[in-house]
């Protein structure tokens, strides 16, 4: 998945004050660009499975059962993105904005890498933090390929560098076709420090790839 942007800045380690980066809206709707090529699933006629894609019951955060923020940590640059339920525990790389103003991707064949929008919000801090990966790749699933079977009230834990972890508690697990993807929802400011984790997903087409994306929204509610 890639989107577009209004404007760019070169990013900065975590030590950056807010006012330096990029507003939590920089990230706007034009083009969706596939966090994965779905090339794999065609090389084998007998396979037909697809990534796993959200049941209807996670797309409702439950008031009832959220679990209430934590205050915002100091800046520091993240390293880590651990989801246990989903075994995922991948490195982070930064994401910039390509020439074309569209957010970048990690390199396709680095199957267990995602990467963060470091010219936006630092997870742990307050604002919308984004985190994107692929779902596979020409040989097969890669980092986020199970993303859509999480859970509301799942873990996901970012480990920075000042030796620092955030953890954040899911809060819905949603999929949206390209065509209407709802960029101030997934983008748009927060009050308190939140996260989102985008891939590929919302169905396959073997004429057309993958129609849109799985986005996870959550929420820090702790850190050691």
């Amino acid at each position: 998945m890639r989107r577009s942007a209004r404007s760019a800045r070169s990013a900065r380690s975590g030590g950056r004050s807010r006012h330096d980066r990029l507003g939590d809206t920089a990230i706007a709707a034009a083009t969706v660009v596939a966090l994965g090529s779905g090339v794999w699933l065609l090389g084998d006629g007998a396979r037909t499975h697809t990534p796993p894609q959200p049941a209807a019951a996670e797309g409702s955060p439950d008031p009832g059962g959220a679990r209430p923020a934590a205050h915002a940590l100091v800046p520091s640059v993240p390293t880590r993105i651990r989801i246990p339920a989903i075994r995922v525990n991948a490195p982070l790389m930064g994401l910039a904005l390509t020439r074309s103003g569209s957010l970048d991707v990690p390199p396709p064949q680095a199957k267990n890498l995602a990467g963060w929008y470091e010219a936006g919000t630092i997870p742990g801090e307050t604002g919308t933090a984004i985190v994107a990966g692929h779902v596979d790749n020409t040989e097969g699933p890669a980092v986020f390929y199970d993303l859509g079977a999480l859970k509301r009230g799942a873990r996901i834990e970012v480990d920075r560098r000042d030796g620092s972890v955030a953890v954040f508690t899911v809060d819905a697990v949603e999929a949206y076709a390209a065509s209407n993807f709802p960029d101030e929802k997934v983008y748009g400011a927060a009050h308190r420090p939140e996260l989102r984790v985008i891939t590929c997903g919302g169905g396959y087409s073997r004429t057309t790839g993958y129609q849109g994306n799985v986005v996870v929204f959550a929420h820090l509610t702790g850190s050691r």
